[in-house]
């Protein structure tokens, strides 16, 4: 049984943008974070998200110091979060931070975040 929420929920991707990854790669990185966060995340919130469509949105950031000030923020808000390191053995030639999860969380509260940035 799926309870409903009275709220729209969502989930971000950040994206560092300054890695110029391969789309192949990219692509990979994006699912880590979001299975990620979602393992991470309330059982209740999940199945409704799931059952809502499990909207998510891939937006970008300019480098690890901007993700580092989104972790932050949401982090300091009280939710979810899933940092993605690289573990190097293919694109990259050493571990790299690639990307972050938040949530899924109201979708108000991650707009509230990530509202300046821009789609990938």
């Amino acid at each position: 049984m799926i309870i409903r929420f009275s709220m729209e929920l969502k989930q971000a991707i950040l994206v560092r943008s300054d890695l110029k990854m391969p789309k192949g790669k990219l692509a990979a990185q994006v699912a880590h974070a979001s299975v990620e966060a979602v393992l991470n995340s309330d059982k209740k919130i999940v199945q409704n998200w799931r059952g809502t469509g499990a909207k998510k949105v891939i937006l970008k950031v300019a480098d690890l110091k901007e993700l580092k000030k989104y972790i932050m923020i949401a982090q300091n808000q009280g939710i979810n979060t899933a940092l993605i390191k690289d573990a190097g053995k293919t694109f990259f030639s050493r571990p790299t931070v690639t990307c972050l999860g938040i949530g899924p969380n109201e979708e108000k509260e991650i707009d509230d975040i990530t509202s300046e940035l821009s789609l990938l």
